[in-house]
Protein backbone atom coordinates (compact mmCIF):
# COMPACT_ATOMS: atom_id res chain seq x y z
CA UNK A 1 0.00 0.00 0.00
CA UNK A 2 1.41 3.30 -0.74
CA UNK A 3 1.60 5.62 1.72
CA UNK A 4 2.44 9.42 2.43
CA UNK A 5 3.18 12.00 5.13
CA UNK A 6 2.23 14.84 3.04
CA UNK A 7 -1.28 16.30 4.56
CA UNK A 8 -4.39 15.27 2.47
CA UNK A 9 -5.73 18.55 0.35
CA UNK A 10 -9.77 17.65 1.73
CA UNK A 11 -12.60 18.87 -0.48
CA UNK A 12 -15.18 20.78 1.40
CA UNK A 13 -19.06 21.20 0.62
CA UNK A 14 -19.76 23.92 -1.48
CA UNK A 15 -17.04 23.26 -4.23
CA UNK A 16 -15.98 26.27 -4.85
CA UNK A 17 -13.24 26.85 -2.03
CA UNK A 18 -13.72 30.89 -2.80
CA UNK A 19 -17.43 30.18 -1.16
CA UNK A 20 -15.90 29.08 2.04
CA UNK A 21 -13.94 31.01 4.71
CA UNK A 22 -10.78 29.90 5.85
CA UNK A 23 -10.64 27.20 8.51
CA UNK A 24 -11.35 28.19 11.99
CA UNK A 25 -8.01 25.53 13.09
CA UNK A 26 -5.64 28.26 11.36
CA UNK A 27 -6.67 31.20 13.65
CA UNK A 28 -5.20 29.37 16.54
CA UNK A 29 -2.75 26.15 15.32
CA UNK A 30 0.84 27.37 16.36
CA UNK A 31 2.82 25.57 13.70
CA UNK A 32 0.47 27.45 10.88
CA UNK A 33 1.63 31.10 13.27
CA UNK A 34 4.69 29.60 12.27
CA UNK A 35 4.34 28.85 8.60
CA UNK A 36 3.08 32.25 8.58
CA UNK A 37 5.94 33.81 10.03
CA UNK A 38 7.97 32.93 6.74
CA UNK A 39 5.88 32.74 4.05
CA UNK A 40 3.47 35.94 5.30
CA UNK A 41 5.44 38.25 6.74
CA UNK A 42 9.23 37.83 5.99
CA UNK A 43 8.66 39.65 2.95
CA UNK A 44 5.66 41.82 3.70
CA UNK A 45 5.60 45.82 3.72
CA UNK A 46 5.25 46.97 7.41
CA UNK A 47 5.07 50.43 8.68
CA UNK A 48 6.91 51.92 10.74
CA UNK A 49 6.50 55.56 10.76
CA UNK A 50 6.25 58.64 8.58
CA UNK A 51 8.77 60.95 7.33
CA UNK A 52 7.14 63.61 9.69
CA UNK A 53 8.29 62.00 12.95
CA UNK A 54 12.18 61.90 11.66
CA UNK A 55 12.67 65.47 10.86
CA UNK A 56 16.07 66.33 11.49
CA UNK A 57 19.43 64.42 11.62
CA UNK A 58 19.66 61.61 13.94
CA UNK A 59 16.02 61.87 14.56
CA UNK A 60 14.76 57.55 14.60
CA UNK A 61 11.87 55.80 15.35
CA UNK A 62 12.21 51.94 16.36
CA UNK A 63 9.81 49.37 15.07
CA UNK A 64 9.73 45.10 16.89
CA UNK A 65 8.40 42.88 14.68
CA UNK A 66 8.61 38.86 15.25
CA UNK A 67 11.58 39.10 17.27
CA UNK A 68 13.29 41.79 14.98
CA UNK A 69 14.12 45.45 16.01
CA UNK A 70 13.92 47.64 13.49
CA UNK A 71 15.26 51.42 13.49
CA UNK A 72 14.37 53.87 10.37
CA UNK A 73 16.51 57.11 11.37
CA UNK A 74 17.49 60.72 9.39
CA UNK A 75 20.78 60.94 8.42
CA UNK A 76 23.05 63.84 8.33
CA UNK A 77 22.26 64.27 4.60
CA UNK A 78 18.53 64.29 5.23
CA UNK A 79 17.79 60.68 3.76
CA UNK A 80 16.02 58.29 5.42
CA UNK A 81 17.62 54.46 6.36
CA UNK A 82 16.76 51.47 7.71
CA UNK A 83 18.40 49.00 9.68
CA UNK A 84 18.33 46.14 11.20
CA UNK A 85 18.77 47.86 15.16
CA UNK A 86 21.66 45.23 16.62
CA UNK A 87 25.26 45.78 17.10
CA UNK A 88 27.67 43.90 14.60
CA UNK A 89 29.98 42.92 17.28
CA UNK A 90 27.90 40.74 19.55
CA UNK A 91 24.20 42.06 18.97
CA UNK A 92 23.12 44.32 21.71
CA UNK A 93 20.48 46.36 21.21
CA UNK A 94 21.33 49.98 20.17
CA UNK A 95 18.57 52.56 19.89
CA UNK A 96 16.04 52.49 23.10
CA UNK A 97 12.56 53.19 23.01
CA UNK A 98 10.12 54.16 20.04
CA UNK A 99 11.63 56.73 19.51
CA UNK A 100 14.02 59.43 20.05
CA UNK A 101 17.22 61.44 18.60
CA UNK A 102 20.87 60.06 18.75
CA UNK A 103 22.69 63.09 17.88
CA UNK A 104 25.57 62.46 14.95
CA UNK A 105 26.23 59.17 15.44
CA UNK A 106 25.23 55.29 17.20
CA UNK A 107 27.40 54.14 19.73
CA UNK A 108 26.46 50.88 21.02
CA UNK A 109 25.85 50.71 25.08
CA UNK A 110 27.51 47.22 25.06
CA UNK A 111 30.76 47.85 24.03
CA UNK A 112 31.12 51.57 22.43
CA UNK A 113 31.07 50.19 18.79
CA UNK A 114 29.93 53.60 17.34
CA UNK A 115 28.37 54.17 13.65
CA UNK A 116 27.74 56.75 11.37
CA UNK A 117 24.10 57.60 10.52
CA UNK A 118 24.57 56.06 7.43
CA UNK A 119 25.44 52.68 9.20
CA UNK A 120 29.21 52.72 8.50
CA UNK A 121 31.27 51.34 11.29
CA UNK A 122 33.39 54.30 12.49
CA UNK A 123 35.06 53.59 15.47
CA UNK A 124 36.13 50.68 18.10
CA UNK A 125 37.51 51.14 21.39
CA UNK A 126 40.96 49.18 21.12
CA UNK A 127 41.23 48.76 17.41
CA UNK A 128 44.52 47.33 17.31
CA UNK A 129 43.20 43.81 19.07
CA UNK A 130 41.17 43.68 16.51
CA UNK A 131 43.74 42.96 13.83
CA UNK A 132 42.74 42.46 10.36
CA UNK A 133 39.22 43.56 11.11
CA UNK A 134 38.03 45.60 7.63
CA UNK A 135 35.56 47.89 9.32
CA UNK A 136 33.79 48.19 5.49
CA UNK A 137 31.97 44.77 6.11
CA UNK A 138 30.92 45.43 9.55
CA UNK A 139 28.75 48.35 9.68
CA UNK A 140 24.80 48.19 10.49
CA UNK A 141 22.78 45.57 8.21
CA UNK A 142 20.74 47.55 5.91
CA UNK A 143 17.20 46.77 5.39
CA UNK A 144 14.90 47.19 2.31
CA UNK A 145 12.69 50.38 2.51
CA UNK A 146 10.53 52.24 0.53
CA UNK A 147 8.90 55.74 1.43
CA UNK A 148 5.62 56.07 -0.07
CA UNK A 149 3.58 59.12 0.22
CA UNK A 150 5.58 60.10 3.04
CA UNK A 151 5.10 56.94 4.97
CA UNK A 152 8.27 54.45 5.60
CA UNK A 153 7.70 50.75 5.13
CA UNK A 154 10.11 48.29 5.99
CA UNK A 155 10.64 44.21 4.75
CA UNK A 156 13.15 41.59 5.63
CA UNK A 157 12.94 39.77 2.30
CA UNK A 158 11.99 40.26 -1.14
CA UNK A 159 9.15 38.56 -2.79
CA UNK A 160 6.14 41.50 -2.79
CA UNK A 161 5.07 43.68 -5.31
CA UNK A 162 6.72 47.27 -4.19
CA UNK A 163 4.10 49.58 -1.77
CA UNK A 164 3.59 51.66 -4.54
CA UNK A 165 2.68 48.95 -7.30
CA UNK A 166 0.60 47.48 -4.39
CA UNK A 167 -1.59 50.84 -3.59
CA UNK A 168 -1.80 51.94 -7.40
CA UNK A 169 -5.79 51.22 -8.11
CA UNK A 170 -6.10 54.19 -5.79
CA UNK A 171 -2.66 55.90 -5.94
CA UNK A 172 -5.19 58.67 -7.38
CA UNK A 173 -7.60 58.95 -4.86
CA UNK A 174 -4.61 58.91 -2.12
CA UNK A 175 -2.84 61.30 -3.66
CA UNK A 176 -5.79 64.03 -2.84
CA UNK A 177 -4.88 63.73 1.00
CA UNK A 178 -2.06 64.42 0.45
CA UNK A 179 0.10 62.41 2.78
CA UNK A 180 3.83 63.47 2.42
CA UNK A 181 2.18 66.79 4.23
CA UNK A 182 0.95 65.05 7.10
CA UNK A 183 2.18 65.48 10.80
CA UNK A 184 1.67 63.21 13.99
CA UNK A 185 -1.47 64.17 16.12
CA UNK A 186 0.45 62.12 19.17
CA UNK A 187 2.58 59.16 19.47
CA UNK A 188 1.81 55.20 18.43
CA UNK A 189 -0.66 53.77 20.49
CA UNK A 190 -0.09 50.11 21.30
CA UNK A 191 -3.34 47.88 22.75
CA UNK A 192 -3.13 44.19 22.92
CA UNK A 193 -6.04 41.69 21.73
CA UNK A 194 -6.71 38.32 22.68
CA UNK A 195 -6.99 37.27 19.14
CA UNK A 196 -5.59 36.41 15.99
CA UNK A 197 -4.29 38.45 14.11
CA UNK A 198 -6.60 37.11 10.65
CA UNK A 199 -9.49 38.04 12.66
CA UNK A 200 -8.69 42.08 12.94
CA UNK A 201 -7.76 41.92 8.99
CA UNK A 202 -11.61 39.48 8.25
CA UNK A 203 -13.42 42.28 11.06
CA UNK A 204 -11.52 45.53 9.04
CA UNK A 205 -12.14 44.66 5.41
CA UNK A 206 -15.70 43.04 6.39
CA UNK A 207 -19.04 45.21 5.22
CA UNK A 208 -21.66 43.04 6.35
CA UNK A 209 -21.39 43.14 9.97
CA UNK A 210 -21.48 47.51 9.80
CA UNK A 211 -25.35 47.65 10.13
CA UNK A 212 -25.44 45.18 12.62
CA UNK A 213 -23.09 45.95 14.92
CA UNK A 214 -22.40 49.65 14.67
CA UNK A 215 -24.99 51.61 15.06
CA UNK A 216 -22.73 54.63 15.23
CA UNK A 217 -21.51 54.11 11.67
CA UNK A 218 -24.98 52.92 10.48
CA UNK A 219 -26.45 56.64 11.84
CA UNK A 220 -23.44 58.25 9.95
CA UNK A 221 -23.90 56.09 6.85
CA UNK A 222 -27.30 55.05 6.50
CA UNK A 223 -27.12 51.89 4.51
CA UNK A 224 -23.99 53.38 1.78
CA UNK A 225 -21.35 51.51 3.41
CA UNK A 226 -19.79 49.73 0.32
CA UNK A 227 -16.31 47.55 -0.09
CA UNK A 228 -14.30 46.28 -2.78
CA UNK A 229 -11.20 44.07 -2.93
CA UNK A 230 -8.27 44.74 -5.57
CA UNK A 231 -5.28 41.64 -5.29
CA UNK A 232 -2.74 43.96 -2.80
CA UNK A 233 -5.72 46.39 -1.53
CA UNK A 234 -9.07 46.55 -0.26
CA UNK A 235 -11.56 49.51 -0.18
CA UNK A 236 -14.26 50.34 2.30
CA UNK A 237 -16.51 53.52 2.45
CA UNK A 238 -19.07 55.66 3.60
CA UNK A 239 -20.51 59.25 2.92
CA UNK A 240 -21.92 61.02 5.86
CA UNK A 241 -25.73 61.66 5.90
CA UNK A 242 -26.77 64.83 6.06
CA UNK A 243 -29.90 63.50 8.37
CA UNK A 244 -28.50 64.54 12.14
CA UNK A 245 -27.62 61.40 14.46
CA UNK A 246 -29.51 61.18 17.28
CA UNK A 247 -25.89 60.95 19.02
CA UNK A 248 -24.53 64.08 20.14
CA UNK A 249 -20.70 63.08 19.22
CA UNK A 250 -21.82 62.37 15.76
CA UNK A 251 -24.80 65.40 15.13
CA UNK A 252 -21.83 67.82 16.54
CA UNK A 253 -19.35 65.94 13.84
CA UNK A 254 -21.89 66.37 10.99
CA UNK A 255 -22.35 69.86 11.99
CA UNK A 256 -18.90 71.36 12.90
CA UNK A 257 -16.68 69.18 10.22
CA UNK A 258 -15.14 72.12 8.65
CA UNK A 259 -14.37 72.46 4.22
CA UNK A 260 -11.65 71.18 3.68
CA UNK A 261 -9.87 73.35 0.62
CA UNK A 262 -7.64 70.82 -0.61
CA UNK A 263 -9.87 68.07 -1.41
CA UNK A 264 -12.69 67.83 -4.25
CA UNK A 265 -16.27 68.34 -3.75
CA UNK A 266 -16.92 64.55 -3.46
CA UNK A 267 -14.40 64.15 -0.64
CA UNK A 268 -15.41 66.13 1.52
CA UNK A 269 -17.19 63.99 3.82
CA UNK A 270 -16.66 60.70 2.87
CA UNK A 271 -14.78 58.34 4.97
CA UNK A 272 -12.41 55.84 2.88
CA UNK A 273 -10.91 53.20 4.96
CA UNK A 274 -7.59 50.90 3.36
CA UNK A 275 -6.39 47.53 3.94
CA UNK A 276 -3.10 46.95 2.36
CA UNK A 277 -1.60 43.04 2.24
CA UNK A 278 -1.61 41.25 4.86
CA UNK A 279 -1.84 44.06 7.98
CA UNK A 280 -1.67 47.82 7.35
CA UNK A 281 -4.74 49.38 7.42
CA UNK A 282 -5.26 53.32 7.23
CA UNK A 283 -8.97 55.40 7.94
CA UNK A 284 -9.31 58.32 5.57
CA UNK A 285 -11.03 60.71 6.94
CA UNK A 286 -11.43 64.67 5.56
CA UNK A 287 -10.24 65.69 8.74
CA UNK A 288 -7.32 63.67 9.37
CA UNK A 289 -5.63 60.14 8.70
CA UNK A 290 -5.46 57.54 11.17
CA UNK A 291 -2.31 54.33 10.53
CA UNK A 292 -3.22 51.39 12.40
CA UNK A 293 -1.15 47.73 12.09
CA UNK A 294 -2.55 44.31 13.14
CA UNK A 295 1.13 42.68 14.06
CA UNK A 296 0.84 39.04 15.33
CA UNK A 297 2.68 38.25 18.56
CA UNK A 298 1.46 34.44 19.46
CA UNK A 299 -1.57 32.38 17.25
CA UNK A 300 -4.21 34.05 19.56
CA UNK A 301 -2.32 37.38 20.69
CA UNK A 302 -2.46 40.43 18.33
CA UNK A 303 -0.99 43.98 18.76
CA UNK A 304 -2.77 46.78 17.56
CA UNK A 305 -0.31 49.40 16.61
CA UNK A 306 -2.01 53.00 15.68
CA UNK A 307 -1.41 56.72 15.29
CA UNK A 308 -3.24 59.65 13.85
CA UNK A 309 -1.83 62.09 11.47
CA UNK A 310 -3.42 65.29 10.29
CA UNK A 311 -2.56 68.21 8.13
CA UNK A 312 -1.92 71.51 10.47
CA UNK A 313 -5.03 73.10 10.73
CA UNK A 314 -5.63 75.55 14.17
CA UNK A 315 -9.62 76.44 13.09
CA UNK A 316 -11.78 75.61 15.92
CA UNK A 317 -13.92 73.91 14.34
CA UNK A 318 -11.61 71.56 12.91
CA UNK A 319 -9.98 70.68 16.67
CA UNK A 320 -13.46 69.93 17.90
CA UNK A 321 -13.56 67.48 14.40
CA UNK A 322 -11.16 65.80 15.63
CA UNK A 323 -12.03 65.39 19.03
CA UNK A 324 -15.72 63.82 17.84
CA UNK A 325 -13.94 61.95 15.16
CA UNK A 326 -12.28 60.37 18.12
CA UNK A 327 -14.94 59.95 20.36
CA UNK A 328 -16.88 57.88 17.68
CA UNK A 329 -14.21 55.61 16.53
CA UNK A 330 -13.23 55.03 20.54
CA UNK A 331 -16.72 53.87 20.63
CA UNK A 332 -16.38 51.93 17.40
CA UNK A 333 -13.18 50.07 18.34
CA UNK A 334 -15.13 48.99 21.34
CA UNK A 335 -17.56 47.17 19.27
CA UNK A 336 -15.03 45.52 17.03
CA UNK A 337 -12.70 44.31 20.30
CA UNK A 338 -15.87 42.79 21.59
CA UNK A 339 -17.01 40.97 18.00
CA UNK A 340 -13.68 39.72 17.35
CA UNK A 341 -12.83 38.42 21.09
CA UNK A 342 -16.61 36.67 20.60
CA UNK A 343 -15.66 35.00 17.04
CA UNK A 344 -11.99 34.11 18.26
CA UNK A 345 -13.56 32.34 21.31
CA UNK A 346 -16.40 30.15 18.80
CA UNK A 347 -12.99 29.52 16.57
CA UNK A 348 -12.51 27.23 19.36
CA UNK A 349 -15.45 24.99 19.38
CA UNK A 350 -15.53 21.55 17.65
CA UNK A 351 -18.70 22.33 15.92
CA UNK A 352 -17.33 24.84 13.56
CA UNK A 353 -15.07 24.48 10.95
CA UNK A 354 -15.69 26.98 7.89
CA UNK A 355 -18.54 28.70 7.32
CA UNK A 356 -20.31 30.07 3.95
CA UNK A 357 -19.09 33.49 2.17
CA UNK A 358 -21.62 35.39 0.32
CA UNK A 359 -20.95 37.13 -3.06
CA UNK A 360 -20.58 40.29 -2.08
CA UNK A 361 -17.76 39.35 0.61
CA UNK A 362 -15.32 40.01 -1.69
CA UNK A 363 -12.79 41.44 0.77
CA UNK A 364 -12.71 37.94 2.59
CA UNK A 365 -12.44 35.88 -0.61
CA UNK A 366 -9.37 37.76 -1.68
CA UNK A 367 -7.97 37.42 1.74
CA UNK A 368 -8.44 33.49 2.07
CA UNK A 369 -8.07 33.18 -1.86
CA UNK A 370 -4.22 34.34 -0.84
CA UNK A 371 -3.55 32.45 2.38
CA UNK A 372 -4.46 29.33 0.43
CA UNK A 373 -2.05 30.24 -2.35
CA UNK A 374 0.57 31.20 0.30
CA UNK A 375 0.07 28.35 2.31
CA UNK A 376 -1.57 25.09 0.51
CA UNK A 377 -2.87 23.85 3.97
CA UNK A 378 -5.59 26.57 4.64
CA UNK A 379 -7.56 24.73 2.38
CA UNK A 380 -7.69 22.03 4.92
CA UNK A 381 -11.32 22.07 7.22
CA UNK A 382 -9.02 20.17 9.70
CA UNK A 383 -4.98 20.45 11.12
CA UNK A 384 -2.85 17.63 9.90
CA UNK A 385 -1.19 15.65 11.83
CA UNK A 386 0.94 17.27 14.52
CA UNK A 387 4.63 17.99 12.97
CA UNK A 388 3.38 19.20 9.28
CA UNK A 389 4.64 22.58 9.47
CA UNK A 390 8.56 21.06 10.18
CA UNK A 391 8.02 19.14 7.02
Amino acid sequence: MNTSSAPRLEAAAPADPEALSLPAWIYRDAEFFERERQAIFRNSWQLVCHVSDIPRAGDFHTFEFLGESVVVLRTGEGAVRAFHNVCRHRGARLLDGPAGHCGRRITCPYHAWTYALDGRLIGLPQPDNFAGLDTTQHGLKSLEHEVYMGFVFVRFAPGLPSVRAMAAPYERELAAYRFEELVPMGRAALRTRAVNWKNVADNYSDGLHINVAHPGLTRLFGRGYRIEARPWIDKMWGMLRDTPSSNWSERLYQQLLPAVERLPPERQRLWTYFKLWPNVAFDIYPDQVDFMQFLPISPTETLIREIAYAHPDGRREMRAARYLNWRINRRVSLEDKALIERVQAGMASSSYTMGPLSSGEVCLRSFAQRMRTLIPESRLPHPPARGWGRG
